[in-house]
């Protein structure tokens, strides 16, 4: 690929000064969907996350017969439909939510759904959400290739549902997808985790809060066991967060720059894995105040090494580890295997290209020790990954000469994501 086929990142020439809103959640918009589109009567949803994924998770619930219509103030209004249609195909794009939360939804329409997507859905882990479907009544053929897309979810309007054990340790969204369908199932349903180390708890407790939100009955008491009771799920009216993960590398540019950044609209209180930031950057060295206008992110120019377990917020790890690039210190980062079935296997993508720029990033099955080195400036490769190219942009604000490969990945989950940067650096508000 030449150099004019690539985003060159934009090199900083002094500290970033800037106020930057960011979308919505795009984990709060599908979950928000789904129960939606379950729910007893018509639902809005305020402020909804408008990008590849999200815009993916309506296509599919629009096949299935749900109304999604847009309303003049940029809100979603959601009709459920009286039954789910079947006889359809569902498109999951590389979207992680999409594969996993609408396979139970259309174990409940009526007819078959047949999913397929891009070539990297089909390696990305979804076998054990499909024998746990099974076991609850769901009929499933993915006799193309076992455990993995594409496959037909042969819907029958209803799913027993129960007990079902499930080794959720490739990824949360296993936990999820089955509660938020569970209500509608004719027993509910009781998840249990049965496996290793169980990944990205924040975003169970993000699903358990929506839930019990919109009216369901939801029993957490015990440790990595969930009950949800079979009964209505509340039409209403739900404004969504903006997405704190994708506010990282807008605050990092405040570090690594030594300069102030504010994310409007931070909320107090939130679910959101993304929000533990204000602990990382602070133990980074940033200042760190919550306020009325946001979260205002404060550097001095020094970056300190940090010492992390990331099992719950894994979606940091590349913003992370490109200010840990940047760091007058060793970091190690840990916690994060199953960041390996993301987008892209994020663990070793990261040390290549962070190496590849000079960097020493030694890589383990779990974790990322990162040591300090000065970079040079060169391409960087972001094998369809939005984070990686966000990742990227960060590094670029301290190394020249960034070339950026198919940086029009992060539409997956940040709309005009350069746009956005570009402002940052020039001080201004985005206006698209």
């Amino acid at each position: 690929m030449t150099t004019s086929e690539l985003w060159t990142a934009p090199t900083s020439t002094g500290p970033v000064t800037a106020r930057v809103t960011v979308p919505g959640s795009k984990s709060a918009t599908n979950r928000a969907l789904l129960l939606a589109t379950l729910a007893d009567g018509p639902s809005a949803l305020r402020r909804p996350l408008r990008s590849r994924d999200s815009l993916l998770m309506a296509a599919a619930l629009r096949s299935l017969g749900v109304g999604i219509g847009d309303l003049a103030d940029g809100s979603w209004q959601v009709d459920p439909p009286s039954a789910l249609r079947g006889d359809v195909s569902v498109d999951v794009g590389n979207a992680g939510t999409v594969m996993r939360f609408a396979l139970p939804i259309a174990a409940l329409a009526d007819g078959p759904v047949h999913f397929d997507g891009d070539p990297r859905s089909h390696e990305r882990p979804v076998g054990a959400l499909i024998e746990a479907l099974r076991s609850l009544g769901a009929d499933i053929d993915d006799s193309a290739r076992p455990g993995h897309f594409p496959l037909t979810v042969r819907g029958t309007g209803a799913v027993p549902g129960g007990l079902v054990e499930i080794d959720s340790s490739a990824s949360s969204q296993f936990v999820s997808a089955l509660l938020l369908a569970g209500a509608r199932f004719e027993r509910g349903v009781e998840v249990r985790h049965v496996g290793e180390r169980l990944p990205s708890l924040p975003h169970i407790r993000m699903t358990v809060d929506m839930l019990r939100q919109a009216g369901v009955a939801v029993d957490d008491t015990e440790p990595e066991r969930w009950a949800v009771a079979p009964g209505r799920i509340r039409g209403r009216e739900t404004t969504i967060e903006p997405d704190l993960s994708n506010a990282a590398p807008f605050l990092a540019a405040a570090l690594v720059t030594g300069g102030r950044v504010t994310v409007a609209d931070w909320p107090e209180h939130t679910a959101q894995p993304g929000d533990r930031l204000r602990e990382i950057l602070t133990l980074m060295g940033a200042r760190c105040e919550l306020g009325p206008d946001g979260l205002t992110v404060t550097g001095d120019g020094g970056v300190h090494g940090v010492d992390l377990d990331l099992s719950g917020e894994s979606e940091l790890t590349p913003t992370i580890a490109a200010v840990a690039a940047l760091a007058d210190e060793p970091s190690r980062l840990h916690g994060i295997g199953h960041i390996r079935l993301h987008e892209t296997d994020r663990v070793a993508a990261l040390a290549k290209e962070l190496n590849n720029l000079g960097g020493e990033v030694i890589e383990g099955e779990d974790e990322l020790v990162i040591k300090p080195r000065p970079l040079h400036g060169g391409e960087f490769a972001t094998y369809d990954d939005h984070r990686l190219a966000t990742a990227a942009a960060v590094i670029g604000l301290r190394v020249p000469g960034i070339h950026v490969e198919n940086v029009g990945t992060t539409g997956k989950t940040l709309p005009d994501f350069t746009g956005r940067w570009t402002a940052l650096l020039a001080g201004t508000e985005y206006q698209g």
